[in-house]
């Protein structure tokens, strides 16, 4: 199998693109961030996931992340849920780089969430759990919401041999740029 690093207008190569830009607002962002105690009480919400979820959540190890958002029609339908996974490759001819697991399928049904990801170089994952209301105060801080549950990553060898490793996880909500940026104007 190719390594999944093309250069290119690949979806992978601009999320990547994307994510190292978010992670350099992040660093700048935070270093010039100021506390408004005031301003944070009144923009929390309610402790319940009944807000939009969608946003970038950290994963296993520094620098990885999953992506999820949330699309609600107003229907009454249940919410559209797509996303994936970003991560670093493991394997012998994967090692360091990026790897996206993009979601096959995913629900979102009050605050149970659920998803399964594509299979890149013989590596797929399954994640249920819950969305909860964390510490912080506003989407401007991480951990706004977590996400957390039992991630199940399935892994196929070119021997035809299959293995599963489950593992409690949380999930925190990076913080909002633009949520930053909009505080720093007041």
């Amino acid at each position: 199998m190719a390594k999944n690093s093309q250069l290119g207008g690949t979806p992978e190569t601009a999320w990547r693109a994307v994510f190292v830009i978010y992670l350099l607002c992040l660093c700048c962002g935070t270093a010039f961030a100021q506390k408004n105690p005031a301003r944070d009480k009144a923009a929390a919400p309610a402790a319940d996931s009944s807000g939009d979820v969608s946003g970038m959540y950290s994963f296993l190890k520094e620098g990885e992340f999953v992506q999820i958002t949330v699309e609600n029609d107003g229907g009454g339908k249940a919410p559209r849920v797509t996303g994936f996974i970003s991560r670093f490759g493991e394997g012998e001819s994967d090692k360091g780089e990026f790897l996206d697991h993009f979601f096959t399928k995913a629900s979102l049904a009050g605050n149970k969430i659920s998803f399964a990801t594509k299979q890149i170089h013989g590596v797929s994952f399954e994640f249920s759990g819950t969305v909860s209301r964390g510490p912080s105060k506003s989407r401007a801080e991480e951990g706004y919401y977590v996400v957390s549950g039992t991630l199940t990553e399935n892994t196929a060898t070119s021997g035809g041999k299959n293995s599963s490793r489950s593992r409690e996880i949380s999930m925190k909500l990076f913080p909002d740029m633009d949520e930053s940026a909009n505080a720093e104007k007041r």
